[in-house]
């Protein structure tokens, strides 16, 4: 699924016009961006859980030449699904 298809879908649910759907997705997308670039926790109940986490320094390698890499310590965004995300089979 791509963004054209999460604005085809807000407009059936919504009956707004396509401007207003895309609208309606960017701004959705913009603040869950500025949030996570705050740190915040982003919580969506029956669906999951969007946070920023602290990723360690570590060694890790090129695959063409073999060669030993550091990596720098930063930080990484990790979803955890919700109970009912998880448990569909």
């Amino acid at each position: 699924m791509i963004k054209s298809d999460l604005v085809e879908r807000v407009m059936g649910a919504t009956d707004l016009p396509k401007p207003k759907a895309t609208d309606a997705v960017n701004a959705l997308f913009e603040g869950m961006k500025e949030a996570l670039l705050r740190g915040d926790r982003i919580e969506l109940r029956g669906f999951g859980v969007f946070q920023v986490k602290d990723r360690k320094r570590g060694i890790g390698r090129n695959p063409k030449t073999g060669k030993e890499v550091e990596i720098p310590p930063g930080k990484t965004i990790r979803f955890k699904p919700g109970k009912s995300l998880r448990n569909m089979s």
